[in-house]
């Protein structure tokens, strides 16, 4: 991905179980310094997610990296940043803040 250019990724889901599951997933990026440059658009990780039994979905998430990322001196020797995900079971009431916001 070039900085400032927009992406478009997929993630895969799978519900093995023979239940509906709802979940809601939370991300990280690697290396920590590189997670100020890069924002997200649109991501599945904003909503619960409802997957019924033994189905499997792709997941999209839209992004882009934040063109600052190649001016600051902290990323010269970066040239690969991981997104990850973590899907988990939502419980009742349950909400995520998002990212950098109170």
């Amino acid at each position: 991905v070039v900085p400032g250019e927009t992406a478009l990724a997929f993630y895969k889901a799978k519900n093995p179980t023979d239940k509906p599951v709802i979940g809601i997933s939370t991300y990280n990026v690697i290396p920590f310094e590189a997670g100020q440059y890069f924002n997200k658009i649109q991501c599945f990780c904003f909503e619960e997610q409802r997957l019924n039994p033994q189905e499997e979905v792709d997941m999209p998430v839209f992004f882009y990296i934040d063109p600052d990322f190649v001016e600051d001196p902290k990323m010269a020797k970066v040239d690969l940043i991981t997104l990850s995900y973590t899907f988990f079971e939502a419980k009742e009431g349950q909400k995520l803040p998002l990212p950098g916001y109170q």
